[in-house]
C-alpha cells in the first residue's frame, strides 16, 4: 500500500471494554495492513485500558459526546495523521474485520468517496432485531428519496470515507444521527457515495437502545434531520 493510500481503522467506544478485545484481536488478525485509534468517548469502563493493552493508540474524550463527536474526532485525528481514507468500525463486534477491505477498495480505486457497508444489498443472512430492520429500511427509503440514489442500509455504520469526503466530515459532520445525514449532506456537495454488500452479527456485548415504541419516535426525528439536512448550507471548498 502506497503512503498516499494508508487507510486509519476509526473504532469509537463508549464502555465496550467487554466486546473491544476481540474486536481489536479480530483487526490484527484480518485487517494487519490497517492502522486503528479507538476513541474512547467518556466510558466509565476499562474501555481505554483495554485499548492501551493491546498497543491501539487512544484518543481520550473528556465526556461522553456520542457516536457523532466521537467519529468526527477520529477523522480530525486521521487528517492531523495523514492518512487518505478512513474506516468508520463498531466496537461492539457487529462490524467484522474481514469485510474491511470490501468497503475500502472502491474508495481506494476513486470509484466513489463514501462505501458503506450494506446489510441489506444482497442477502447476507443477517438476522438483526424487528424493530432495528423496520427502523433502518424505513429511514433507508427516506435517504433513498432525498438524495436521488438507492440506498439500502442508511444507518449502517461501517464505512469508508475519501480524501475529499474526510476533509469535509473532519469538519461538518453530523452530531445527532450521522449515518444517515452525512449520506444526504455528501451527496449535496456532489461526492459519490457507493454500498456494497457485507456480513455482519449480532453486537458481542450490551444492548441496543432502539426497540419497541422507541423506533417510531428514533424514525420520525431521523426523518426530520435528513430533510433539514437538505437545506443545510455547508463550504463545498471543504469537500474539493
Amino acid at each position: 500500500m502506497s503512503e498516499g493510500d494508508r487507510v486509519l481503522v476509526i473504532v469509537p467506544a463508549h464502555n465496550e471494554a467487554e466486546a473491544l478485545p476481540d474486536v481489536l484481536d479480530q483487526l490484527r488478525r484480518h485487517a494487519p495492513g490497517y492502522d486503528v485509534v479507538v476513541i474512547n468517548d467518556g466510558s466509565s469502563d476499562g474501555t481505554a485500558r483495554v485499548a492501551r493493552e493491546a498497543g491501539v493508540p487512544v484518543l481520550d474524550m473528556c465526556f461522553n459526546l456520542g457516536i457523532g463527536g466521537a467519529v468526527q474526532a477520529g477523522f480530525k485525528y486521521a487528517i492531523e495523521h495523514g492518512y487518505a481514507i478512513a474506516v468508520q468500525m463498531d466496537a461492539d463486534g457487529q462490524h467484522v474485520a474481514d469485510q474491511i477491505e470490501r468497503i475500502v477498495a472502491p474508495v481506494r480505486a476513486g470509484e466513489c468517496e463514501l462505501c458503506i457497508g450494506s446489510r441489506f444489498l444482497e442477502e447476507t443472512g443477517y438476522d438483526g432485531s424487528f424493530w432495528r430492520r423496520l427502523g433502518t429500511r424505513y429511514l433507508s427509503r427516506v435517504s433513498s428519496i432525498v438524495t436521488g440514489q438507492r440506498i439500502t442500509d442508511a444507518t449502517s455504520g461501517f464505512r469508508a470515507v475519501g480524501p475529499r469526503a474526510l476533509r469535509y466530515l473532519a469538519w461538518h459532520y453530523p452530531s445527532d444521527y450521522p449515518e444517515p445525514e452525512s449520506i444526504v449532506l455528501l451527496s449535496r456537495h456532489g461526492l459519490p457515495i457507493r454500498e456494497v454488500s457485507v456480513r455482519m452479527q449480532p453486537r458481542q456485548a450490551g444492548t441496543s437502545s432502539i426497540s419497541g415504541l422507541a423506533t417510531f419516535y428514533y424514525m420520525a426525528k431521523v426523518s426530520l434531520s435528513l430533510l433539514l439536512a437538505v437545506f443545510k448550507e455547508g463550504p463545498t471548498g471543504q469537500a474539493a
